[in-house]
């Protein structure tokens, strides 16, 4: 049982571990940067040289903190965004790369239902979605504290706990383009891009006072600024974004169960 997820978790352990290091060796280098920065440069000046709209958009103005420093400069854009991109990415190319390189009548010639392939190629994503949390949490919580400036465990599990519902959305959404684009490249590309575009529009909707306008990103349901500067854990939006997971996979085992792979 679970052979696919076996095999296809062990084709993604070289790429996940360099992965989670690069996210470590950033992180590393963002809570080594920060007691420096808040110390010399006078932030609330700085804040003050930006529009409004984007103040508020982006939480500038919570960045005179290390939890502030840290949700802008690590988990807002390289994990919010950076992350998530590339887990629409990778997800993106599993069907559509078989499918490509005539690997899918292979696999589809075993005793294995198109149903339990999709979803065991999907569970794989677990590999670089967990490897990429601990080294990241690790590294954070040590590096604060080795620096004389730690943040509330609680918090940090939370950005990181929360982090998982997000993270299984952007693959389930690059699962259903890998099953319905036309080819591999359009694939990823969709996939990447639409993660990409969900976040600028969230962040342009709320930036303009149209927040509803921004309502169908994943990005409005999983906020790590939130989360390390005022505590707010939004425990609603996690299920939103766990029912938006399940039906991207139902609908990507229904359109995969009717496409023809000739």
């Amino acid at each position: 049982m679970l052979e696919t997820v076996r095999y296809e978790s062990e084709k993604r352990l070289a790429g996940s571990l360099v992965l989670a290091g690069g996210l470590a060796a950033f992180a590393a280098m963002v809570v080594l940067i920060a007691p420096g920065l808040l110390g010399e440069v006078d932030i609330d000046a700085l804040v003050e040289q930006f529009p409004p709209g984007m103040v508020e958009a982006f939480g500038l103005a919570t960045m005179g903190t290390i939890e502030g420093f840290l949700a802008i400069e690590l988990y807002e854009f390289l994990w919010l965004v950076g992350l998530g991109a590339y887990l629409a990415y990778s997800a993106a190319g599993t069907v559509a790369g078989d499918v490509e390189t005539g690997r899918m009548d292979t696999l589809l010639a075993a005793p294995i239902s198109r149903e339990r392939l999709l979803g065991e190629k999907y569970l794989a994503l677990l590999t670089p979605i967990l490897l990429a949390n601990v080294a990241v949490f690790t590294v954070v919580l040590a590096g604060t504290r080795l620096v004389g400036e730690p943040i509330a465990v609680t918090d940090l599990l939370a950005v990181h706990a929360l982090s998982l519902p997000y993270f299984l959305c952007c693959g389930a959404f690059g699962t259903l383009a890998s099953v319905a684009a036309p080819d591999r490249l359009v694939a990823e590309g969709v996939a990447a891009g639409g993660i990409v575009g969900a976040f600028l529009l969230d962040t342009i909707a709320s930036g303009a006072d149209i927040p509803w306008l921004g309502a169908i990103s994943p990005t409005r349901y999983y906020d790590p600024l939130g989360v390390l500067t005022a505590g707010e854990y939004d425990l609603a939006g996690a299920a939103i974004l766990l029912a938006a997971t399940v039906v991207l996979l139902v609908g990507s085992v229904a359109w995969f169960r009717e496409v023809d792979l000739s």
